[in-house]
């Protein structure tokens, strides 16, 4: 496959999972929202955000979360030997040890939740205790389809379909917006029926469509004939750094649940919040981007071509890094009206859009730092390098735990997110560093070139769009849910007309130049 139809292929998977990854976040933003203004944020819904941090590092202490990641380069050594079946043969001695582990560490999981609970959350009441552990032995069991369903998933990639996995989050977000208004309506409002939904909805998405999708893909489903197949030596040495390697990465959201939780009643909602809103343009521009290329990335190493593949995180890091700038800039200067619009009803007052909307803002800053690292850590990923980015990671992990301490009590609920946006930044300068000492540090200033070239414009245009919303709030009651409205779309109008305006004038919120990247058409 030559260069051209390679950027193209990722082109079109990039766009296939970034319009999927698109109407999940819609769906998630949507099922926030609808869980704010049944709920609103107090210490009920911190019991929610709370039950996920146990099932979160289950999945994370076998490596759930990156199975995909350590799948995708085994499965691609196979597939550019041309050897399918032995591909199949290792996707099954994979598949049943890890999910039959899985079970076991859920029932250990609901055995000791009430201790844990305890550890983590001291500042919790008993009833708060209580309903947590509730919801946290509710929900363990989705980890099972979780680690079974990610296995599917990467079939599908490595097979270069990408449609059925982008119903996955979609499917999911369905189920617990389904639990929460069936428990509405039968009984009354309350966390317990999106904990359901989390259930319903990652047995019948993560699992049950992706099975189907990778049979569609050839998938080869059958009992290992040994427990001690090869492979699992293979993927183990992969997965180990992924398991055992306490990544900033991984541990961001644990980190804003528990300083949230020192802040007080309700922070850690309006954390959560924040930063799945900022997470919504991460998934559309980094994610997307970032899903698509990795097989690619893979198979090139595979393959021996290690200069292309540089060529190819050159040119997805330039597009990801271009357009996370200007949907920071966009997200900072909109901050608030996008809250209002997004949360502010019923139970979630104005005084919650204000304390969500001050940690979105910093919150917001780090779009350009994930979207870089969605890419860079798949790059190492590709070449199997998973020590790199977990050691540098949980050095920053330690590094993180002062900053957080210092800025939490300095600055509270800001903090918090300021916290996250610092340790992400040095983190990210460090491997992106790392990476390029490899591939030539001369790559890496060409890069910065094209973030010298678009930061500009995002921040002319940042202004404009905050110029926009303030206009409109002369006109229109910038309290109420039209006048947000409004702000949003003015300002997100000005903000185009001063991107296009830029872009005409030579500069680019979009299109890096190949020539900048020193890539060839």
């Amino acid at each position: 496959m030559d260069e051209t139809t390679l950027r193209r292929r990722i082109g079109v998977s990039a766009l296939i999972v970034s319009g999927g990854v698109l109407l999940s976040r819609i769906l998630g933003v949507f099922r926030e929202s609808f869980f704010a203004g049944m709920l609103g944020a107090d210490g009920v819904t911190d019991q929610y955000v709370a039950a996920f941090r146990i099932p979160d590092f289950l999945n994370y202490l076998l490596a759930g979360g990156f199975l995909a990641i350590t799948f995708i380069p085994i499965f691609a050594r196979y597939l550019a030997d041309d050897d399918e079946e032995g591909g199949w043969t290792a996707f099954n001695a994979i598949l049943w040890p890890l999910t039959a582990a899985m079970v076991v560490f859920v029932g250990i999981g609901m055995a000791i939740a009430p201790a844990l609970v305890e550890w983590l959350y001291p500042d919790f009441t008993p009833d708060q205790l209580a309903e947590t552990v509730l919801y946290i032995r509710i929900v363990l069991p989705a980890q099972v389809f979780f680690v079974a369903g990610a296995l599917f998933t990467a079939v599908q990639y490595s097979k270069g379909q990408f449609v059925i996995p982008t119903l996955a989050p979609i499917i999911y977000n369905l189920g617990i917006i389904g639990g929460g208004v069936i428990h509405a309506v039968i009984w009354e409002p309350s966390p317990v029926g999106f904990v359901w939904g989390v259930l319903v909805g990652a047995a019948i998405g993560n699992f049950g469509v992706q099975w189907l999708g990778a049979k569609r893909a050839g998938m080869r489903m059958t009992r290992p004939e040994t427990l001690s197949h090869p492979v699992m030596r293979e993927y183990f040495a992969i997965a180990i750094p992924l398991m055992i390697g306490q990544s900033i990465v991984v541990l961001d959201e644990t980190f804003m649940s528990v300083f949230g939780d020192r802040v007080g009643d309700g922070a850690q909602t309006h954390l959560q919040y924040a930063r799945r809103t900022m997470f919504v343009p991460i998934g559309v521009i980094a994610q997307a981007a970032g899903v698509a290329a990795y097989p690619a990335l893979a198979r090139l190493f595979a393959a021996g071509k290690k200069q292309a593949m540089a060529d190819t995180v050159d040119k997805t890091v330039g597009y990801v890094l271009a357009l996370s700038m200007a949907a920071a800039a966009l997200l900072t200067a909109l901050s608030i009206p996008v809250i209002q619009v997004l949360f502010e009803r019923v139970r979630f007052t104005a005084d919650d859009t204000i304390e969500t909307a001050s940690a979105l803002f910093f919150y917001a800053l780090a779009i350009p730092i994930w979207g870089v690292l969605q890419i860079v850590t798949r790059a190492f990923y590709a070449r199997r390098q998973m020590w790199t980015p977990v050691v540098v990671g949980t050095a920053a992990t330690v590094v993180a735990i002062p900053i957080y301490f210092a800025l939490e009590a300095r600055l509270g609920l800001r903090g918090v997110a300021l916290a996250s946006v610092a340790v992400l930044g040095l983190y990210t300068v460090v491997l992106a560093w790392l990476w390029y000492s490899t591939v030539g540090l001369e790559r890496l200033a060409k890069l910065g070139r094209v973030a010298f070239r678009s930061f500009p414009l995002a921040v002319v245009a940042g202004f404009a769009a905050w110029g926009g919303a303030w206009l409109v709030g002369q006109v229109i009651d910038p309290t109420g849910f039209a006048g947000a409205v409004s702000a949003v779309l003015a300002g997100t109008a000005a903000f185009a007309a001063v991107a296009i305006a830029g872009a005409l004038a030579g500069y680019t919120l979009v299109a890096p130049r190949p020539a900048e990247l020193g890539t060839r058409e």
